[in-house]
């Protein structure tokens, strides 16, 4: 059955329209060469219930996480996610393209991101968010170039314990640039140590949690980065821990960013994902994207609008702070009903419970033998050393298992 949604009179009527007389003849300017290269061999049809059959067998070869106990991490996060956050997304008011580009028409869209920036702000205790970036990986990126430009200066300093792909986006996004990165070591208890003094350093970049899992003494670092009269970007990959931490604002953060996706956005195979960035009050002008401010119309009425949106279809590119000219809207969406409907005592609890499990985790682990790798304080993650963990892991996986990241290709 054809689900081509034009009738063969309709067809004919279009290409007398452009003075073509068949289909085929639309593609002559194609060489005959190439053209019969592109021959698609399908098999013969299938009916509907046959069809579907064959794709739920292709899925059925996907191991799910609702399938298997995951315990994968580092940077992406299987939570349960309430089924109001689906019924309210889902509303035909939001379920429009996955990013608005023409969100000031819509005083919908702008209020639901001026909510999503207010609940960043409460989450990060900084002044001001945008209205989300790509990921954490570009977020963090973008708080860098925000850091070379309030700076003006060029040194970038990652630390050890900040997650390999976040550091390697830093390093793409600074390529050109004339920007040099240096490393931070890490201490035996898997933290961050300060090392030299930091150099005209324009940015000091710390993962808390950081990629291990380790609580990271950010307040420490932010000092000895402020001496050096740099900027202190605490980045977050595991924004559920912010909810028993302290906030990195008031330890000392200028920037925090980060990745959202554990906040009611699914794993989905690695994406799409949503990446948060606040900042002090002073940099407010520096940060890239879109920023959603609150004001009153001519008769009295609140209403929001787009403000400080330096973006390059703005202002001359050379101006503009960054080349991200929209925001993930109906995740940052998502991110803002799954805080809302949990709120700061349910978003705690969440977080307690994932303690919880950690914990105990790590006990059961001690008890049966196995070495715990680092001894600073952790929140959900930490490191196990598991001999002969990769002649095993097809067979953990057939148990029903998904096992940790295999660390040994980030050494």
């Amino acid at each position: 059955m054809s689900y081509v949604p034009h009738t063969s009179d309709e067809i004919q009527l279009m290409l007398e329209h452009v003075g073509a007389t068949s289909i085929e003849a639309l593609f002559e300017a194609v060489p005959a060469s190439l053209r019969a290269r592109a021959e698609l061999k399908l098999p013969p049809t299938l009916g509907e219930r046959s069809l579907l059959e064959y794709l739920q067998s292709l899925a059925a070869r996907n191991r799910s996480l609702a399938r298997v106990s995951g315990f994968l991490g580092a940077g992406s996060y299987h939570h349960f996610i309430p089924t109001v956050v689906d019924a309210i997304a889902s509303r035909s008011e939001f379920a429009t393209a996955y990013t608005p580009y023409q969100a000031e028409v819509s005083q919908g869209t702008l209020q639901a991101i001026f909510e999503y920036q207010t609940l960043m702000c409460q989450l990060t205790g900084l002044d001001v968010a945008n209205a989300s970036l790509y990921d954490g990986a570009s977020a963090t990126a973008e708080a860098v170039l925000l850091a070379l430009r309030a700076t003006r200066r060029r040194r970038v300093y990652l630390s050890r314990g900040l997650h390999p792909h976040y550091a390697q986006v830093v390093r793409t996004y600074l390529h050109g640039l004339e920007a040099e990165i240096e490393e931070l070591p890490l201490g035996e208890d898997g933290r961050t140590k300060p090392g030299a003094p930091l150099e005209d350093a324009a940015a000091v970049v710390v993962q808390y949690p950081n990629f291990f899992g380790c609580v990271e003494p950010v307040e420490r670092l932010a000092e000895a980065g402020h001496e050096a009269g740099a900027l202190l970007i605490s980045t977050t990959a595991e924004p559920l821990a912010l909810a028993l931490l302290r906030p990195p604002g008031e330890l000392g953060a200028d920037v925090a960013c980060g990745e959202g996706q554990s906040f009611g956005v699914p794993v989905s195979f690695g994406g799409p994902s949503v990446g948060f960035l606040a900042a002090r009050g002073k940099l407010v002008r520096q940060l890239p994207g879109r920023l959603i401010g609150e004001t009153v119309d001519a008769q009295g009425r609140r209403g929001f609008v787009m403000t400080l949106t330096t973006r390059e279809q703005h202002i001359r590119r050379e101006r503009a702070t960054s080349n991200i000219c929209t925001n993930q809207g109906l995740c940052a969406l998502r991110v803002t009903i799954y805080l809302a409907l949990l709120g700061r005592r349910g978003l705690r609890e969440l977080a307690e419970a994932n303690l919880a499990l950690s914990c105990y985790a790590k006990q059961r682990l001690k008890t049966a033998g196995l070495r715990l790798v680092h001894s600073a304080p952790t929140f959900n993650e930490f490191v196990v050393e598991v001999p002969g963990i990769a002649e095993r892991y097809s067979a953990i996986l057939e148990r029903g298992l998904l096992p940790g990241v295999m660390l040994e290709a980030y050494d």
